[in-house]
């Protein structure tokens, strides 16, 4: 239902039947020629062989995309779901809501599925922070003495114009209102790191992760696509940004926005892509799958854009005031990571149990190529719940220009 406070909606018998994502690959090295659209193609390939799942029983894809890193992005949903075997008649969707566009693909597959449209989707979120562009948007009528004027997207993509403010400086705000020093920052990435090294080592991450080999996605009647890894690299399994990274070496790394945040306590700007189905219970229970959690509820929020960072903070309590669970009935917190300042901010003001957030690392440590972020998010929290065989799980991620998402997930063991 609509709300003051932002969007809510609570699910009846909607389920996360699976999911996968590539490894994520640090930016300008093997992945940095290689379309997002091939990355979204071969999770969802893989979400297909590993469930048994045929994709003609796919009735809508969801695709999401947040840079514009090929010539041929507006088809990234289509591509992704016609290369994965999706029949040409059921229709792709392409969705961007920045940061949280990943989570917004889950999202929307539960609103189609609520309303009676599908009763199985195909969700994906796929980005190549490598392949964005060195762009101009005044050029098209002819360059201008002293007026040609290109610029890096990665970077000037980062800024918004409305406050005029970089979203490094959103999150050094919340740092001010916080009282967050630079050594709480770099303590927290010498946390997110040292779990992941851990979940890593323990072959957690493997369980999500689908390796990456040159290979190519034929489709009857048209042109082939695939992926080509550069000379000399085989095969790529496990996420390449995290690394023994101690508070003694990012206490060396120099501020870049002039406060706490720096390279090192940032969200690793990685290439890759996830992908999930999401179905009605009805399909799930017709064809005998044990999905690995219910979608429970989602909402969405608008929060002031100099300081998007804190946007996880309604966005959570808007899902808890919906589902009437209290904070502590959460039993684990997949929050993404764009800042250490921010998530240091969202742990403080919610007062969550930082034994509960983020327990296998989070994008400081992994990496946040936009779009796939919000899919890992919901596959690693759905994972952690059945590991641990606990019950309610929340993904949520800050947004830039000022909004946050949140969703809910159950244990589907608990669902039962």
């Amino acid at each position: 239902m609509a709300h003051e406070k932002g969007t809510f909606l609570a699910y009846d018998d909607i389920w996360l039947l699976d999911g996968m994502r590539t490894p994520f690959i640090e930016y300008n090295t093997a992945l940095g020629l290689v379309s997002p659209i091939d990355l979204g193609i071969k999770t969802a390939r893989t979400v297909f062989q590993r469930t048994g799942i045929s994709p003609a029983d796919v009735g809508s894809v969801i695709g999401g995309s947040v840079a514009q890193t090929s010539f041929d992005a507006f088809f990234t949903a289509r591509h992704i779901g016609l290369y994965s075997g999706v029949p040409v008649d059921r229709p792709a969707l392409l969705v961007q809501r920045v940061c949280g566009t990943g989570i917004e693909t889950i999202s929307q597959a539960g609103d189609a599925i609520t309303l009676g449209k599908v009763s199985l989707a195909l969700c994906a979120g796929a980005e190549s922070m490598s392949r964005n562009p060195i762009a101009a948007f005044t050029h098209r009528g002819g360059f201008r003495m002293g007026q040609v004027e290109f610029k890096d997207m990665l970077w000037e993509a980062l800024h918004d114009t409305a406050p005029d403010v970089n979203m490094g400086e959103t999150a050094e705000k919340v740092a001010v209102t916080h009282k967050i020093t630079r050594e709480d920052a770099d303590r927290f990435a010498e946390t997110s790191f040292e779990r992941a090294l851990a979940a890593q080592k323990s072959g957690f991450l493997a369980g999500e992760i689908v390796p990456l080999v040159s290979e190519s996605f034929e489709l009857a009647g048209y042109k082939p696509r695939g992926i080509r890894l550069p000379k000399g690299v085989d095969k790529l399994a496990d996420d390449t940004h995290i690394r023994p990274s101690s508070y003694e070496v990012l206490a060396k790394i120099r501020p870049a926005f002039g406060g706490v945040q720096t390279g090192g306590n940032s969200s690793g700007i990685v290439d890759g892509a996830a992908a999930a189905l999401v179905s009605s219970g009805a399909y799930a229970r017709a064809h005998g799958i044990r999905p690995l959690a219910r979608v429970a509820a989602v909402s969405a929020v608008g929060v002031p854009p100099e300081i998007m960072s804190i946007g996880p903070v309604p966005a959570i309590r808007r899902l808890l005031e919906g589902t009437g669970l209290k904070l502590d009935q959460i039993d684990r917190f997949e929050i993404n990571e764009a800042f250490a300042a921010q998530i240091i901010g969202v742990e403080r003001e919610l007062q969550i149990d930082r034994a509960k957030l983020n327990v296998n690392g989070g994008a400081i440590a992994i990496g946040h190529p936009l779009a796939a972020t919000g899919v890992r998010l919901a596959i690693t929290v759905a994972r952690q719940l059945r590991h641990s065989k606990l019950r309610y799980g929340i993904a949520s991620a800050c947004i830039g220009g000022g909004q946050g998402i949140a969703l809910l997930l159950e244990n589907s063991a608990e669902a039962a």
